[in-house]
């Protein structure tokens, strides 16, 4: 079966790729965005958990396009549904699975969904050749709990545990752990990408937390534990349904 997840901002389409998804049972519907941002940070927190992705081209603040150029898409398959033929030939630039033109029909739907299928096959039968060599020559390997980040003119040591949030600022980032904030000259893209997406997620344009931190949701914001009691965190708009959807799965 493969996990998929729509990104469409028109809530009609959205309806309808829905009502073919849940036809189809080689499908299984995780969730739907109507942001790019919120599925690019899905993707980020989730990396193995979607194999297909149902993309929408004309979107606010990202289109498709630019969506796909903001992830790794090399393990994914992605058919894109568009009322305009313009966008095809430059959407096949980026090896999409198929693109489809609405209205969309059912039988054209189970063709592109019969392709991603083959090709993740296909994939599969690769990936199983290469794995099966590689632990020839395999070594064990140890769980990393901890990351070194460079403070000042030193390399710091921060256990993943310690560390409750960061707080974007420009070039810097505030640093937060349970008993001191380090101000660090990176920025968030930087940390976050050193920082395991299992633990960490960013929830708003200026703050990511650690989601063991995170106490509870109430009101659209999000309140962690520091110092004994607890500390407010706003949660953007473009990250709220990302956020409320790994709120309800953290502990999967």
């Amino acid at each position: 079966m493969m996990n998929c997840i729509i990104v469409d901002d028109d809530k009609l389409s959205t309806k309808i790729i829905s009502e073919h998804i849940r036809k189809t049972t080689k499908l299984n519907l995780v969730c739907s965005f109507e942001s790019a941002i919120s599925a690019i940070n899905f993707l980020l927190a989730k990396p193995n958990n979607v194999q297909l992705i149902f993309l929408d081209i004309e979107m606010p603040e990202m289109n498709g396009l630019e969506f796909i150029r903001s992830i790794d898409s090399s393990l994914l398959q992605i058919i894109i549904y568009s009322s305009q033929e313009k966008y095809a030939l430059e959407s096949y630039e980026y090896n999409v699975t198929d693109y489809l033109l609405k209205p969309l029909t059912y039988s054209r739907f189970l063709k592109a969904v019969n392709k991603a299928d083959d090709n993740l096959i296909k994939i599969s039968k690769v990936n199983s050749v290469c794995a099966d060599a590689a632990q020839q020559n395999s070594a064990p390997q140890t769980v990393n709990d901890e990351v070194y980040i460079r403070v000042n003119n030193s390399l710091r040591r921060f256990k993943y545990d310690d560390i409750i949030y960061l707080k974007a600022m420009e070039n810097y980032v505030s640093l937060a752990v349970v008993d001191k904030i380090y101000t660090i000259h990176y920025t968030m893209r930087e940390m976050i990408s050193k920082l395991p997406a299992d633990r960490f997620i960013r929830v708003h344009r200026s703050f990511a937390v650690n989601t063991r931190k995170i106490k509870r949701v109430a009101n659209g914001k999000l309140y962690i534990e520091k110092d004994g009691g607890e500390m407010e965190i706003p949660v953007g708009k473009s990250f709220k349904q990302f956020v409320m959807y790994n709120f309800n799965t953290l502990d999967n």
